[in-house]
Parts: structure tokens; C-alpha cells; sequence
């Protein structure tokens, strides 16, 4: 059966986003509008909704199950999500056309041909009523590509403004454009390294790098973090759980150092190499969103490496934009058009991301 390609000028759109972070789900409506090929967006609500400590417990113990233990946690995320869906559009009468879900990623392995999120959009297509669009990366893996990272076509077509979008998640990623084409890759561990190292002062987070500002930087595990194999490869790269259970973690471990320093040391590490990573692009203005973008210390250290024009937009955007983003792939899938660049993953061929449930 042909797939029908939707013409429409304005669509309305939910984008649906759970991170690395495990701190939450984030949601955005926005209407994105097309005029004579130019896109545009307004965000008219947004929420996080944050996970309980029970939630955020099988979301990050999820890799351990088996098999039909996580099909039985896809179905039942993906409901908790349609509930949570349903509160947020409870007082909005406009139409909406389609749902955008990430969904929660638990496996994603691109060198072995496969990636895993969960947070079935079957259940939250049947839940809300709202037809779903997910499961973006599958499509490009199997062409070969990374699966990631995904907002690239977004900060191409909504964000063009700024000459590079940095995003400082669970993992920091960046993209811009050379020669004509989107160059886009994961950098490094981010909030994913500062919240692990966070948790040895039963916090959740380092608010503001209160924690690791006052350490002193270790020069031998800088020095071991930054010669990563990782950093040396070229081209479409990506980061995930695995690697950084797996590589990162282990290093943390193996040095004797009080948390304070090691934390101080990492929050080095990540300027750092985001920095070297800006800096090879020989651009101007960058636009810096994700909760990393709110850490005052880890900004700081990023400002005094680089001599580049840091904005930091608004509260909203810095939470929402990968949301917002989601939920543009998912009127991309309603259009039909290309949503994973080959140039960015590596994939094959470009590609039109996700799956539509009804």
C-alpha cells in the first residue's frame, strides 16, 4: 500500500523526548509551518514530567532484562507515556496532527546493525487517539549509518540562523554546515558523566558545577580521557550506554581520586573536547541548548577555551529543542521527505526516519 504524502502548509505536532539524562520526559506542541519551502516553527506548550525514582530505576536497569521482560516494559512505557500525553493536551482544542516519540534508548550498537528505544508508539497511538511516529533511528542503521544523531535536519531547516548547533545533553553533539553539506557527530559524555559522578554526593545533578568547581583537575586522568580512542575517529561517530558503561566508566574507577577531583577533571574533559570540536569548524555563532547549557561552570570553562559568540536562548528552547525537533521528524514522516542525512550518520543513502502508527 502507498503511503499518502501529506501537502499541508501548518501542522501541529507533539515531540516527545527521554534522554541519556534519565531525569524526565519532555514534551513540546508546537506548529511548524512551510512557506514556499521555508520552515518555521512556534512552540505553544511545553512540560517535563519527571520520572520517580521507581521509573527512572527501570529505565536505566532496562538492558538487564530479557527479552520479554523489555517487550513487556516497551508496552507499558509506552502507555505511561500516552497518559502523560493525555494531562498535557487535556485544554487544547486545536487538532493535533501527529505525535513525534523518541522513545527511551536501552541498546544502541550501530557497528552490530542494531539500536533499541522503547516506549511502544502502537500504545501511544491507541492511548491518545493521535496517530505516532517513531523509531527513527532503525531505518538509517540498517543503511549502514549510525542512527545518530537525529537533529541535524532540524537545526538545518529551523535553525539555520546559527552557524553551529551545539546540544549538551546526556551526551554533547554538535552540527554545521561545510561545503554544502550537514556535518553532524556526538562529541562526548556529558550530563551523563557529571550525574554518575554527582551521585557519590547523593546528588541527582551538579547544580551550576557547584560540586566540581571547587575539585582540582588531575592531570593524568584528563590526560587518559582525552587520548580515547573514540576522539581519534573521523567522519559519522555516535555514543551510547554501552561505551560509556564500558570505556568511560572503568578509567573513573581505576584512578585514586577523591569524587570532588574527578569530577573537576571531567568537567575539564568536556569543555575541552567541545571546544576542540567547535574549533575545527571555523565557525562564528553557536547556539548551545540541553541542560548542559544551564551548568554556569561547565559554560564558563567553554567560554574562557573559545573566543566564539555563545548564545544561550531562552529557558524553553534550552529544554525543549530536541523535543521540538522530534516532533518536526514526525511531520517530516507525514510529508514524506528526508529526514536521516547520510552525510551526518554515514548511513547509504538519506532516508525518511520512523514508522507511523495510527
Amino acid at each position: 500500500m502507498n503511503y499518502r504524502r501529506s501537502t499541508k502548509c501548518k501542522y501541529r505536532a507533539i515531540g516527545i523526548m527521554s534522554g541519556t539524562s534519565h531525569d524526565g520526559l519532555d514534551l513540546c506542541l508546537a506548529e511548524y509551518s512551510n512557506q514556499g519551502g521555508q520552515w518555521d516553527y512556534s512552540i505553544i506548550k511545553t512540560q517535563t514530567f519527571e520520572y520517580d525514582n521507581a521509573t527512572r530505576l527501570r529505565l536505566q536497569n532496562a538492558y538487564n532484562l530479557t527479552g520479554e521482560e523489555l517487550a513487556k516494559l516497551n508496552a507499558w512505557f509506552g502507555k505511561w507515556i500516552a497518559a502523560r500525553l493525555n494531562d498535557f493536551k487535556a485544554n487544547i482544542d486545536e487538532p493535533i496532527d501527529v505525535i513525534g516519540s523518541h522513545g527511551h534508548t536501552v541498546f544502541h550498537n550501530p557497528q552490530n546493525g542494531y539500536t533499541t528505544q522503547i516506549g511502544s508508539g502502537a500504545h501511544i497511538a491507541a492511548g491518545t487517539g493521535i496517530p505516532c511516529a517513531c523509531d527513527f533511528r532503525s531505518g538509517d542503521v540498517a543503511r549502514g549509518g549510525q542512527g545518530a544523531p537525529l537533529v541535524p535536519v532540524g537545526d538545518e531547516l529551523l535553525f539555520s540562523n546559527f552557524d553551529i548547533c551545539l546540544n549538551i545533553g546526556g551526551i554533547a553533539n554538535l552540527s554545521f554546515k561545510s561545503n554544502g553539506k550537514r556535518i553532524a557527530f556526538d562529541i562526548c559524555p556529558a550530563n551523563m558523566a557529571l550525574n554518575h559522578l554527582a551521585s557519590y554526593f547523593s546528588k541527582p545533578f551538579d547544580y551550576n558545577g557547584d560540586l566540581g568547581r571547587d575539585g582540582i583537575i588531575n592531570a593524568n586522568l584528563l590526560k587518559k580521557l582525552n587520548n580515547l580512542d573514540y576522539y581519534n575517529i573521523k567522519g559519522a561517530k555516535s555514543l551510547g550506554r554501552e561505551w560509556f558503561q564500558q570505556v568511560f566508566i572503568p578509567i573513573l574507577e581505576a584512578f585514586d581520586a577523591n569524587p570532588a577531583d574527578k569530577l573537576r577533571t571531567v568537567y575539564e574533559h568536556v569543555a575541552t573536547k567541545i571546544v576542540e570540536s567547535i574549533n575545527l569548524t571555523s565557525k562564528e555563532t553557536i547556539l548551545v541548548t540541553g541542560g548542559g547549557a544551564k551548568n554556569k561552570f561547565l559554560t564558563s570553562l567553554m567560554e574562557t577555551k573559545s573566543k566564539l559568540q555563545i548564545t544561550i536562548p531562552n529557558t524553553e528552547l534550552v529544554d525543549f529543542k530536541e523535543a521540538l525537533i522530534f516532533g518536526f521528524l514526525a511531520v517530516l514522516y507525514l510529508r514524506q521527505t528526508t529526514s536521516c542525512l547520510a552525510d551526518v550518520t554515514g548511513a547509504s543513502s538519506n532516508s525518511i526516519g520512523g514508522c507511523l502508527y495510527y
